[in-house]
């Protein structure tokens, strides 16, 4: 079925119910921040995902089954890989993490991006 101007979503106008919940303890590294999560769109298939992210300072393990593109929209945070590379991240960045990446995502202030994800295995 064709879809029209009213199956767009934008998200100033469609502001759905945010989740919040503690990092899963046995994924922190330093503290156990809250992360919210507004989740704007799941396609039909459920591979694809929007939505806007926050969490607070700290430092969880991350395992990334899923392929995802990032727009820090405010807050500082670091992604570091698994052999303890890591790249700042700030305001303005946009970037992609692919599936398969491991390491660590660590809040210095507290960070807001969007995100948009695709999930192949499921």
């Amino acid at each position: 079925m064709p879809k029209s101007i009213h199956d767009l979503i934008f998200f100033k106008e469609n502001i759905p119910e945010y989740s919040e919940a503690l990092t899963a303890k046995e994924k922190c590294v330093t503290g156990q921040p809250t992360q919210r999560t507004w989740h704007h769109f799941t396609s039909a298939d459920e591979k694809f995902f929007v939505g806007l992210w926050e969490a607070e300072p700290g430092c969880w393990k991350i395992n990334y089954t899923e392929n995802e593109f990032c727009q820090i929209l405010e807050g500082k945070s670091i992604l570091r890989d698994s052999d303890g590379n890591e790249h700042p991240l700030a305001a303005g960045d946009n970037f992609t993490i692919p599936a398969g990446f491991a390491g660590e995502w660590e809040v210095l202030e507290t960070t807001r991006k969007i995100y948009v994800i695709y999930e192949p295995g499921t």
